[in-house]
């Protein structure tokens, strides 16, 4: 079983269009699809489950649809984490938290302080997240720390750049075993760039509101059937 499934969830607008209805339906739906599947990689053992909810470049999208994207978490948490809390599951948010609107940001510090003592399974979002902006923070800290005398350029290697990323809250678990991604597109779309250095990828054309428990079943099949080598034989 995967530790760490990473999910770009792609493919919510293309579903509505295709009923005829607004992109704004599909991402509702989507948001089904997360509470769904939250719960079978729970019961299935996943350690860390992360979805890429919303990127940084996404603020380029219509003013209505990311109103809307912004209070999808405040619909979501507010509905869903009394269902968190029975399954045990932990909710985490990476991203540029204080870039959001304050009814976001309120819902997401209410949920992380709700479920913080669950032992379960981590339901880690990607919001307003973007691994260059990352990259490029984490650099920012080391150079800070090197220059202030807390860190020596001989000092800086893997591992203490990994404790300066977002995900490092997840320990042992950072980087995903399984990155998956909807709808038929081939891109990580600036998602994780060092933490899936290794990562097994699972391509579907399935769109996210169509994604079911059996299909991500089908994803975690086919990784248990990779060779993973590390750069080894």
């Amino acid at each position: 079983m995967p530790n760490h499934i990473a999910i770009i969830m792609d493919g919510n607008g293309r579903w509505a269009q295709k009923k005829f209805l607004p992109r704004v339906a599909g991402h509702r739906e989507g948001m089904n699809t997360v509470k769904k599947i939250t719960k079978h990689a729970s019961k299935l053992g996943v350690k860390v489950l992360t979805l890429y909810a919303f990127s940084t470049e996404n603020w380029k999208r219509p003013n209505d649809e990311v109103n809307f994207l912004m209070q999808l978490p405040v619909d979501f948490f507010d509905t869903f984490v009394p269902d968190l809390i029975e399954e045990n599951v932990q909710v985490n948010v990476m991203g540029f938290i204080d870039e959001l609107p304050p009814h976001t940001k309120k819902a997401v510090e209410n949920a992380i302080r709700d479920t913080k003592d669950n032992t379960g399974m981590i339901l880690n979002f990607a919001l307003n997240y973007g691994s260059r902006s990352e990259l490029l923070e984490a650099t920012k800290k080391m150079a800070k720390k090197v220059q202030q005398n807390e860190l020596t350029l001989e000092e800086i290697d893997e591992e203490t750049f990994e404790k300066e990323l977002m995900t490092a809250s997840l320990g042992e678990f950072q980087e995903p075993d399984l990155l998956v991604r909807t709808s038929g597109e081939e891109r990580i779309s600036n998602f994780l760039l060092w933490q899936i250095a290794y990562s097994e990828f699972y391509f579907t054309r399935i769109l996210w509101p169509d994604f079911s428990e059996e299909v991500l079943e089908n994803a975690i099949g086919i990784y248990q059937k990779r060779n993973r080598r590390f750069g080894g034989l």
